[in-house]
């Protein structure tokens, strides 16, 4: 793992073999803030958002990981600036985004680390091709080509996980197919003397299948490579308390035909896509002692679709004013409509009402972007254009007794237009340094859970919002990095503002009856989706690796995020407030000893400073330390026996406080056991 990571030569297509259809990365990328994790990176991980842990300021919109944290909360952030349930990063899988059509948030079950040859994480707003969405930053996947993995283990609790993946040859055809399948009977997060029978374990059952073909392709621009790709997952999980579960599913098709590009050649890449989403998520109001709930809420279905489409053109060309220059054009086109059904209101033994809220939402844009490189010097930028829309828009409640209409709103469609850019110079100064530079802007539309869907959890209720704008963010940032032989480092600077940030921002307590969102029992808030202001952060990010000698690698990153909100003249009272779920410190640190020929352990640690759970800084989750360890043991080459520890320390991490201050916890000592199989 280290900072200004520089690409990868471009693959070269061969007339017998194939691999999935991508473009290279961009020359460009290593002008911006970028790490790379590698299949040795991935193996040490059960769950791809926990592989991204090993970065700092790397997060869900909690600190419970995808193991126990509900679908609603798995948006992923960048850079601790203000997480997000719904995500401020662009997640792509070989160019196909892989955040929910409804809500942005992403079903890490989709992606299983064993399905993975490696990723990139771009830290900072704009990724070219695809910026809509890219606000603090952009993951890029990529799939595995070949060979095979099987990881099989066993955990405490009733856990169980196999995953693998495969490709098999025939010609010049290939086949990859990759599966998972986990099972838990979780944890109870709120645990000693403030828990009660109302308390249920976060128990889990997923699963997640795809298949992608890939062929040799002819056309009049020169040999390519098709891709048709096929994927489903479905997760089940309890939700810490009596008569709350959510589950989450979904499909995607899409077809991607690529050629790499050349010297003085053209390169370009068509892709298509399609993603069918599902979620289903019931809610319920839990008694002052904790020892029964009430039925608060059941989201029974929520159907989603996104679809889209992108085009790019590459070329590189040498002897350009002395150096290399490489550009692309390209547009793109994301389309999503999707419907909340739910019931509330129960009274009486039964929900007494229904509800249907929904729309649609797209945005398409061009860009062209590109760098040119000469001796020690690399520079790169870009420009995209975007048109967004919000149409279709409705929410209707009925008295389920009747079928009177008792809500019957139509939202106006709105629309605007987004210009974002991007700039940065990267220039080696010799003996392994390298300074850069950076600027940019991006935005992130509003997702149709934001403007639509009103949730609850336990007492807290949050209204959704249909007027909400575009959050757009800029910023510069700039670097240095040493380079040489078995040590690696980099830091980084940066200055970054969210404006038209959305916020989930209080507006009342309960127990009080409030328009449109009902009655809030006592300890309970409500709050809104809102544009609050702007929020501002400086931030510092270093890390490195050193390779002493040929057994033992050592590992560390640490990041400082200074983030203030002004909620201006929109939400005054947040003004000078940190924003929610935003620590100012986390770290990371980890080590790899080969003991023996056969015998690897490793430890890694991740520390995180405070962070408040609500948007009025009055409930804190306190600082935290947790510690894994793992030791691997090679029976043979290609089989291999492994012992897991997660938080060895059995430290209790706060994940979450309500309003009478009762905290859930994050998952107890877990020890796993498993085997690998691999070729």
């Amino acid at each position: 793992m280290f900072q200004d990571a520089q690409p990868p030569p471009p693959a070269q297509l061969s007339d017998v073999v194939v691999s999935a259809a991508r473009l290279p990365p961009a020359e460009a990328q290593a002008a911006f803030s970028v790490i790379r994790l590698g299949r040795e990176d991935l193996d040490r991980s059960q769950r791809l958002d926990e592989a991204l842990q090993e970065i700092p300021a790397v997060s869900l919109f909690r600190r419970t990981t995808s193991l126990a944290a509900n679908p609603t909360t798995q948006g992923i952030s960048l850079r601790a600036i203000a997480p997000s349930g719904a995500g401020r990063t662009l997640v792509l899988l070989d160019g196909v985004p892989i955040n929910d059509p409804f809500g942005g948030w992403v079903i890490w079950s989709q992606a299983s680390p064993e399905s993975l040859d490696g990723l990139d994480v771009v830290r900072g707003a704009g990724s070219g091709p695809y910026g809509a969405g890219a606000l603090t930053g952009t993951i890029t996947l990529r799939e595995r080509d070949g060979g095979a993995m099987l990881n099989a283990s066993a955990a405490e609790r009733g856990g169980a996980r196999v995953a693998g993946s495969g490709t098999a040859r025939i010609g010049a055809f290939a086949l990859t197919a990759s599966g998972l399948y986990e099972t838990s009977g979780g944890y109870v997060p709120v645990r000693g003397a403030a828990a009660g029978a109302a308390d249920t374990p976060l128990d889990l059952d997923a699963r997640s299948a795809a298949l992608r073909a890939d062929a040799p392709l002819n056309t009049p621009l020169g040999d390519a490579n098709l891709s048709l790709r096929a994927a489903a997952w479905e997760e089940d999980r309890g939700s810490g308390f009596a008569g709350a579960r959510a589950n989450a599913s979904g499909h995607s098709l899409s077809a991607t035909a690529a050629r790499a590009p050349t010297d003085g050649g053209y390169g370009w890449r068509l892709q298509a896509w399609r993603i069918e989403s599902d979620l289903a998520n019931s809610s319920a109001a839990v008694a002052a002692d904790r020892a029964t709930t009430t039925p608060a809420n059941d989201q029974f279905k929520t159907p989603a679709t996104g679809w889209g489409l992108n085009a790019a053109l590459r070329r590189r060309t040498a002897d350009v004013m002395g150096g290399r220059l490489e550009w692309e054009l390209g547009a793109d086109a994301r389309f999503n409509e999707g419907e909340t059904n739910e019931r509330f209101r129960y009274m009486a033994g039964a929900f007494t009402r229904g509800r249907q809220a929904g729309g649609e939402t797209s945005v398409a844009g061009g860009y062209v972007d590109g760098s040119w490189s000469a001796g020690p010097w690399l520079v790169a930028g870009g420009a995209r254009y975007d048109r967004w829309k919000n149409t279709s828009g409705f929410r209707y409640e009925t008295d389920l007794a009747t079928g009177a209409a008792t809500l019957d709103e139509t939202d106006p469609d709105r629309s605007g237009e987004v210009f974002s850019a991007r700039l940065a110079a990267r220039r080696a100064i010799g003996d392994g340094y390298a300074v850069r530079a950076a600027a940019y802007s991006g935005f992130r539309p509003a997702t149709l859970n934001e403007l639509h869907r009103p949730f609850r959890v336990g007492n807290d209720l949050t209204e959704a919002n249909a007027a909400l704008e575009p959050e757009r963010l800029k910023g510069v940032e700039a670097g240095l990095a040493f380079d040489r032989g078995a040590v690696r480092w980099g830091a980084t600077v940066f200055w970054n503002a969210i404006d038209d940030a959305i916020v989930n921002v209080t507006i009342g307590e309960g127990p009080a009856t409030f328009p449109r969102a009902g009655f809030v029992p006592a300890g309970g808030v409500l709050r809104q989706r809102q544009n609050a202001g702007t929020i501002k952060a400086v931030g510092v990010e270093v890390d490195g690796a050193v390779e002493a000698g040929d057994r033992l690698t050592l590992r560390a990153a640490a990041s400082w995020t200074d983030a203030d909100i002004d909620g201006g003249s929109a939400a005054p009272q947040l003004t000078g407030l940190r924003p929610a779920q935003a620590p100012r410190w986390s770290a990371t640190a980890g080590a790899d000893w080969r003991a023996t020929e056969r015998l690897t352990l490793g430890v890694a640690a991740r520390y995180e400073s405070d962070r408040f759970e609500d948007d009025l800084n009055s409930r804190v989750l306190e600082a935290a330390v947790a510690v894994d360890a793992r030791a691997d043991w090679a029976v043979r080459e290609g089989l291999g026996l492994w012992l897991a520890a997660e938080n060895l320390l059995d430290a209790n991490v706060q994940v979450a406080e309500t309003g009478t201050g009762v905290e859930s916890l994050g998952p107890p000592r877990t020890v796993m056991v498993g085997l690998t199989l691999s070729r």
